[in-house]
């Protein structure tokens, strides 16, 4: 259980530094005068159009002069070298308070008291907090404060430019909060995990399946051409967002191809809405792919039904024949539901392995499986990196310490010291960023260091 707390002052900031705090894009303040470690303050915005959001604990004070290097301590806080400069001027030290940030529940404040910047005042009325909503986890924040103690240059800073450039657009743009949303799990600014709550606009998916089978309507109100119509929309925004280019080029509709993928990799597709596949389906997609595409073409392409129940017996003696791979509805729609639940989990190129000729659901279900314990494995690894490090209280492991300690956690699977490590630098990759990696002389001298979780849904 938390233990409260009676606060009866605050630390009066800017706003902007303290949104920063908030947003773990730093752990600093810039106080008027030495702050005692351990003390616990309201942060009041020195605003009228704010809210207080947050209260703090302040962990360290230094209290610094011109000797510091200010450029490193610029890129390590929110301030510019030239702003670090002036406050130097004025008042000969700058006093910087490490503070450990808890989220409070929104209260309105008083008037602009500008006059108040970087000093305490007191509270009408005291207020009761606990560290129920940290900022930043325990790790995370050890982290931050040794770096910004001993000075030490940024990891990525490419990155935290990047983060500072969107931050504005993320305001108003959903997309351009979920990337900096994950911009700052990855730098650490933030513990929260990626995966949230369910994606709003993705709600789509559920009606695949539907669409697909027809049988499962009940009003039976809607024309054959606009079931078709339909399933085919649903089909080719679902290849769309498992990664494939179509090309509207060959829309379907009276003597139109359905559907034409052209990357990463050719592939003709037919869609059939209804309560089963009709006979002589895979003659009509070798038709219209010969008449648009080309006979040879269309025969060297990758070819796809996508279609409700059981082909009849002449279906799938033409499938294969012809190498035409059959999918249902909801075959498809567990593609799709797996590439929203992990975005960077379906390879297209592999998933072409699978397209075998015939009626292919279960193999779609082992390249689902197969992914999911890649996945999984993965998973195991981040979270044996930082249980190996929190439990042995270092700040970085080798692969043979951690291959040793794999078998000791109930692992997924087998695997050799080379294949961890080969795991271990795709996790610690900018591009996935659930580990870091400080590069050795080979691969064995190589040493990880925990960075944000990968949860598993």
């Amino acid at each position: 259980m938390n233990q409260q707390f009676s606060i009866p002052t605050a630390l009066c900031l800017p706003v902007p530094d303290i949104e920063a705090l908030m947003q773990g894009r730093t752990i600093a303040a810039l106080p008027r005068m030495f702050i005692r470690p351990g003390q616990r303050f309201v942060l009041y915005p020195a605003d009228s159009s704010a809210s207080i959001k947050a209260w703090a604990k302040c962990e360290l004070c230094q209290i610094l002069d011109e000797t510091k290097p200010l450029d490193i301590l610029s890129k390590l806080t929110i301030w510019t070298p030239k702003v670090l400069k002036e406050i130097l001027q004025k008042q000969q030290y700058l006093f910087l308070a490490y503070l450990r940030v808890y989220q409070l529940q929104e209260i309105s404040v008083n008037p602009n008291i500008q006059e108040k910047l970087g000093k305490f005042i007191s509270l009408p009325n005291s207020l009761t907090v606990s560290e129920a909503n940290p900022v930043m986890n325990d790790r995370t924040f050890a982290q931050r404060k040794r770096q910004l103690e001993k000075l030490e240059p940024l990891l990525h800073p490419e990155l935290e430019e990047l983060q500072s450039a969107i931050a504005s657009l993320a305001i108003s743009q959903p997309a351009a909060k979920k990337l900096d949303d994950d911009i700052k799990v990855f730098l650490g600014w933030s513990s929260d995990k990626l995966i949230t709550q369910p994606d709003s606009n993705l709600a789509w998916i559920n009606d695949i399946a539907k669409l697909g089978d027809r049988s499962i309507e009940q009003d039976e109100k809607k024309s054959n051409y606009q079931a078709g119509t339909d399933f085919e929309n649903i089909a080719r925004q679902s290849l769309e967002f498992l990664g494939f280019k179509v090309e509207s080029a060959f829309k379907g509709g009276a003597g139109g191809l359905d559907l034409y993928c052209s990357k990463p990799y050719p592939i003709v597709c037919e869609c059939k809405a209804g309560r089963l596949i009709p006979s002589r389906t895979v003659e009509e997609l070798l038709k219209l792919g010969g008449m648009h595409l080309g006979k040879t073409q269309v025969l060297t392409s990758a070819k796809l039904v996508i279609g409700p129940g059981n082909p009849s017996t002449d279906t799938l003696k033409a499938a294969k024949e012809w190498e035409v791979s059959i999918i249902n509805a909801m075959t498809l729609q567990k593609l799709v539901e797996f590439k929203a639940k992990y975005p960077g989990a379906i390879n297209l190129v592999e998933l072409q392995k699978y397209l075998e000729p015939g009626q292919i659901d279960y193999k779609i279900d082992e390249y689902i499986d197969k992914a999911e314990r890649e996945i999984k494995l993965r998973s195991h690894i981040v979270q044996l990196v930082k249980n190996y490090l929190e439990n042995s209280g270092i700040e970085s492991a080798g692969v043979e310490s951690l291959h040793g300690a794999y078998f000791g956690s109930h692992p997924p699977q087998p695997i050799k010291p080379a294949e961890m490590h080969e795991i271990l630098i795709e996790l610690s990759s900018p591009l996935t960023g659930y580990l870091g990696r400080i590069k050795g002389s080979d691969w064995k001298s190589d040493r990880f260091y925990f960075l944000r979780d990968l949860p598993i849904n």
